[in-house]
């Protein structure tokens, strides 16, 4: 278990290092970025398919993909250290994995708020490229909030912004206070 466990942690440090790689335009059809693509993306190509991991520019599957490796690699470090496994220590492990994907995706969201905020704030100028895809990104989340909560009533632009990300904010405590309160059931489980 504890070679599985290193095996695992192995190559998500590869998938880490290709990530990084599709950042860079110049390493693009290098030998070395290829190498790594065949290694990787049939896994991470797997996760590419499900629509729910994109949010506009933003791609999360490589997020998620590697949310399942840390998953598998706790469970072979626990069956390492153990010897054996509970269903409700498994279930605790996947909600864990659940609330780290959403609280990533929350407190992502919370810079990006909070980045556009002080932009407002500060006057910046607004009409370069990293601002339309702040913009982008944000837009959709304020508007969802502005229409869950005032419905045909448009909050100005400023105010919609501090609002949502104070409800940003409470819902990441109280989800990981429930997150962490029901993990800790699981893991008392007897079977």
């Amino acid at each position: 278990m504890r070679l599985l466990s290193a095996l695992v942690n192995i190559y998500m440090m590869i998938i880490f290092v290709r990530i990084i790689l599709t950042w860079f335009s110049w390493e693009k059809g290098g030998a070395f970025s290829n190498f790594l693509a065949s290694i990787t993306d049939p896994y991470l190509n797997w996760f590419r398919r499900f629509p729910f991991l994109r949010a506009g520019f933003i791609d999360f599957s490589p997020i998620a993909a590697l949310g399942v490796l840390s998953l598998v690699n706790r469970i072979f470090g626990i069956l390492a250290s153990y010897g054996t496994i509970t269903v409700g220590i498994i279930l605790a492990l996947l909600l864990q994995l659940v609330w780290g994907v959403i609280s990533f995706v929350i407190g992502f969201l919370i810079v990006i708020l909070v980045l556009r905020f002080i932009a407002l704030i500060v006057a910046a100028n607004n009409a370069g490229t990293f601002w339309r895809i702040i913009d982008g990104i944000s837009r959709p989340v304020l508007y969802r909030v502005n229409r869950l909560l005032f419905k045909n009533r448009i909050l100005n632009f400023r105010t919609c912004l501090l609002l949502t990300i104070a409800i940003l904010v409470v819902a990441y405590l109280l989800l990981k206070t429930l997150f962490f309160f029901a993990a800790g059931l699981l893991t008392k489980m007897p079977v």
